[in-house]
């Protein structure tokens, strides 16, 4: 018996130290589930995280405020700041070194400019916005076309011509071959609407999204699609981004059907 015994101790030890070195081997190995979930978690917690600044054209603003509420939802721990403005003045802001992740342009003229200056690169264009007359809800003035624009007495405001919402009106009018001479030239989309639903001016050239965007403060005067212009929007990350991994997510989402939903949704269309 003694005999026996020896070996089976020595048996019953090696298993042990087998098993052992199994466990720990699983542990470590790139295939064993505690490893693999571990190295997973950490890397989907820290890859999109964090705050990043979105300068965005000021006809975004409806849908990207939806946008970035759903983004924040579907990524716990991310924040998305914007700034809504001309998008000429926000590209000046960002060759001047101001800190943003994403730039969402109205015009690929304005992203051009800062793809030239290699604060951003390989753009994508996501949607396009076409214009439209916004007067008063009693309309005063009796607009019904872009040739009414041109009538004296009739005040109409537009959008500066370097402002991609100024320099689309240019082309309707082009288009419609009519002079108009307006009243104010604002900054944005935003205060050209704003000066009609004030009931300031008789008329302005603004976009599609933004007349609906506005509900019952203003009134519609649609331009005939022989006449009409549109803009087309790029998107992209920037290259100062200190944010990289989030502020590509966020371009994807806007990128993704979820994304095309909610701009459709506010009256954009596809580029």
């Amino acid at each position: 018996m003694p005999r026996t015994a020896k070996p089976l101790v020595a048996l019953v030890a090696v298993g042990a130290l087998l098993t052992g070195c199994g466990g720990s081997s699983g542990a470590n190995s790139p295939s064993g589930t505690s490893g693999s979930s571990g190295s997973s978690s950490a890397t989907s917690s820290t890859a999109v995280a964090g705050t990043i600044n979105v300068f965005a054209a000021a006809s975004l603003q409806k849908a990207f405020t939806t946008l970035g509420s759903q983004f924040e939802r579907k990524n716990p721990g991310t924040k998305v700041v914007f700034n809504f403005g001309p998008s000429s003045g926000l590209a000046e802001q960002i060759s001047q070194g101001a800190p943003a992740d994403v730039f969402a342009s109205a015009s690929t003229k304005t992203m051009d400019q800062v793809v030239t200056s290699g604060d951003a690169a390989s753009p994508t264009d996501f949607v396009t916005n076409t214009m439209e007359i916004a007067v008063p809800p009693d309309n005063p003035a009796g607009i019904t076309s872009v040739a009414d624009l041109a009538k004296k007495g009739v005040k109409v405001a537009l959008c500066q011509t370097d402002v991609p919402c100024g320099a689309t009106a240019l082309t309707v009018f082009q288009n419609a071959k009519v002079h108009v001479t307006p009243v104010t030239e604002e900054i944005d989309v935003k205060a050209t609407l704003g000066k009609v639903s004030l009931g300031e001016v008789d008329a302005g050239v603004v976009y599609v999204t933004d007349v609906r965007a506005a509900g019952t403060s203003v009134k519609g005067i649609e331009i005939p699609s022989d006449v009409n212009a549109s803009t087309t929007y790029p998107i992209a990350t920037l290259t100062s981004s200190k944010n990289k991994a989030t502020a590509k997510a966020f371009v994807d989402y806007v990128l993704s059907p979820d994304g095309l939903a909610a701009l459709t949704a506010s009256g954009f269309s596809k580029p």
